[in-house]
């Protein structure tokens, strides 16, 4: 694991800030881009990858159910995770890698017709956290662990303005007391994945 991620193993609480550009207000579906901030400060970047022609095209045709990867920087722009999306056009999924290639975990969509629910899975395929959002909090994602809370990850209301003109959202991801650093770096991929899978606005 790389080192820049290490202070996640003592922090609580940590928001996800996404970063919007100005074509997305007439409908252009860019690269996914987010801020991540500790304390209120940035801490790291999150970038959806693929500037070329064919990359942007596949974002207007296929939205989410494309190939795609997120790589994560610290604030040197030094690699320190890689998040992959593979080719879904139902059931999506999340495979997160290290800096070095090494397999962290995934994060899996499971079929639901009344909840928004995933799983997060550890290296070796086995369900960590297990996470089932009812729709009346549409908002409100808690992960648990044999029925005990170990994490949330929260949408916040990011004003009037955005609300209504941009799919800008900001996430407050919350630790619970005794979670690994594997299953904290899982819960943050996590926050990605359900901005993608839950908030985005899709292509076409």
């Amino acid at each position: 694991m790389s080192a820049a991620l290490a202070p996640i193993s003592t922090v609580e609480e940590l928001y996800v800030v996404q970063r919007k550009e100005l074509a997305e207000l007439f409908g252009y579906e860019s690269r996914n881009k987010y801020e991540i901030r500790v304390g209120g400060q940035p801490w790291l970047y999150a970038a959806e990858q693929g500037k070329d022609l064919l990359g942007a095209l596949m974002r207007q045709l296929l939205g989410h159910a494309r190939t795609f990867e997120i790589h994560v920087f610290d604030m040197a722009r030094t690699p320190v995770l890689r998040i992959v999306h593979p080719f879904r056009f139902w059931l999506q999924r999340l495979e997160v890698f290290g800096a070095s290639g090494e397999r962290i975990g995934e994060i899996r969509q499971r079929l639901s017709l009344f909840k928004k629910r995933f799983d997060v899975l550890d290296a070796s395929g086995r369900v960590l956290l297990e996470v089932a959002s009812p729709f009346w909090k549409p908002w409100t994602f808690t992960f648990q662990e044999g029925g005990q809370d170990r994490a949330v990850v929260q949408k916040k209301w990011s004003g009037l303005g955005r609300e209504l003109f941009t799919d800008a959202d900001t996430f407050r991801v919350g630790f619970h007391a005794g979670l690994s650093t594997p299953a904290k770096i899982l819960v943050l991929a996590a926050a990605l994945f359900v901005d993608l899978q839950y908030f985005e606005r899709k292509a076409g």
